[in-house]
């Protein structure tokens, strides 16, 4: 791995860190957590063809 995937990688494991917490805190429906969960998805998707794009 390059130094920038590692880079990428460390800071999306800690958003997923921050944001974590607060998110399984407010979802505590099935449905809500599921809609939420694939947003969150679609955004680190996102992000890293994003990242692969630039390179």
């Amino acid at each position: 791995m390059e130094t920038d995937q590692i880079m990428s990688a460390i800071f999306l494991v800690a958003v997923l860190a921050l944001v974590l917490p607060g998110f399984l805190l407010t979802n505590s429906k099935v449905k809500l957590f599921m809609k939420n969960l694939s947003i969150w998805t679609i955004i680190v998707l996102a992000i890293i063809v994003v990242i692969y794009l630039i390179k």
